[in-house]
């Protein structure tokens, strides 16, 4: 009963979010950025405006949307940039200086999981190369340089580790840093037949799985689930929509994970080269056939791709598997030229998928 598949499991650990990122220490309000707004945020004239960027386990020049813009503020001549990076990735073509980062290989770490329930220890297989740092030590020596004195400012990798989940919490029972770096992995203290939700316990008011939010009627939303046209739809820009009337969506590639792998000549040769999947009906009107190089625009840019025409895809829309890097495509450009920087209602997130382009022959 109930099937037993297991998959988003991160839930489950009881990380202790605020021994490990020390929300008390924050003074005064600081300014957040939202990610996805990273190109308006950096050309903005605010004051002050952003004159310095740290970037770390991201490379958001390939990744954010709207990436003309991104690009524009990251060539700012006044913007300090440094990137802390294991690859010479677009961003890092963007820095005054890259710092050289360590792999996995190099660092210790403790990590969570998704499909399953065991805490694992990330135990280094060699010294770092070079001068190659891992985030933590950068953090530690920058907190140092900056005169900060907190205890927490010091902390080593094995501390942070140790600190990682809640001592308080049953499910962290028997969990110790020292017997999980001897043996590289161990069980959460949760039973074998592990259904969590069974009796609800679910992050609602009711406890239940609410199909209807009263939390959402608070707010004044709709409290059932109800479609909501795109921002770029035919039904809620039919103007727009008379100029670009392609749905465009750009979902993971088979052999990379946003732009990670993107580079490695391995995952690239499987590729083989950025793609725009069709249908028919969309092909025929516009002369395409597969193989052939197609433009796909709209008002805030565009990239090249070879053409695959399918019924696999829907009338109307049309579909890039990302993400390549900028500089590893045919004109400079992926499908984050044409994305957009809105963001969701709900959450504040992007809208990657909420974008309409025109395709040509280039």
């Amino acid at each position: 009963p109930a099937g037993g598949a297991l998959l988003s499991s991160s839930g489950t650990y009881p990380v202790d979010t605020a021994a490990l990122e020390r929300p008390d220490l924050i003074r005064g309000n600081p300014r957040t950025i939202n990610m996805s707004t990273i190109g308006d945020a950096l050309l903005a004239a605010k004051d002050p405006p952003i004159r310095a960027i740290y970037v770390y386990n991201s490379n958001p020049v390939a990744v954010a949307p709207d990436s003309a813009s991104v690009a524009s503020g990251f060539a700012r001549e006044d913007l300090f940039c440094v990137v802390h990076e294991i690859f010479r990735t677009d961003t890092a073509d963007y820095a005054d200086i890259v710092l050289p980062a360590t792999t996995q290989l190099e660092q210790t770490d403790v990590h969570a999981s998704y499909g399953h329930l065991y805490a694992q220890a990330n135990n280094p297989s060699i010294a770092p190369l070079g001068e190659a740092k891992c985030n933590t030590e950068v953090f530690r020596l920058l907190a140092a340089r900056m005169g900060f004195t907190e205890a927490c400012f010091r902390d080593s990798d094995d501390d942070l580790a140790r600190q990682a989940f809640r001592r308080d919490d049953p499910r962290s029972a028997g969990l110790d840093w020292n017997t999980l770096k001897a043996r590289g992995f161990q069980r959460l203290a949760v039973p074998a037949a592990y259904a969590p939700f069974a009796q609800g316990g679910f992050p609602t008011p009711s406890g239940k799985c609410e199909f209807r939010s009263a939390t959402l009627a608070a707010e004044g939303h709709d409290p059932l689930p109800t479609f909501v046209p795109p921002r770029e739809s035919a039904a809620s820009a039919p103007a727009l929509a008379q100029r670009y009337p392609l749905a465009f969506i750009s979902p993971p590639a088979r052999n990379f994970l946003n732009s990670s792998f993107a580079n490695l000549p391995t995952f690239v040769a499987e590729e083989k080269a950025p793609r725009l999947d069709l249908n028919p009906d969309d092909a025929e009107p516009r002369g395409i056939r597969t193989g052939d190089a197609v433009r796909i625009y709209n008002d805030r840019g565009g990239f090249t791709a070879a053409a695959r025409v399918t019924d696999r895809t829907r009338r109307g829309v049309v579909v890039s598997p990302s993400i390549w890097w900028k500089k590893l495509s045919p004109d400079g450009a992926n499908a984050n030229a044409v994305t957009s920087q809105a963001l969701t209602d709900l959450g504040r997130a992007a809208t990657f998928y909420d974008c309409l382009v025109e395709v040509a022959r280039a």
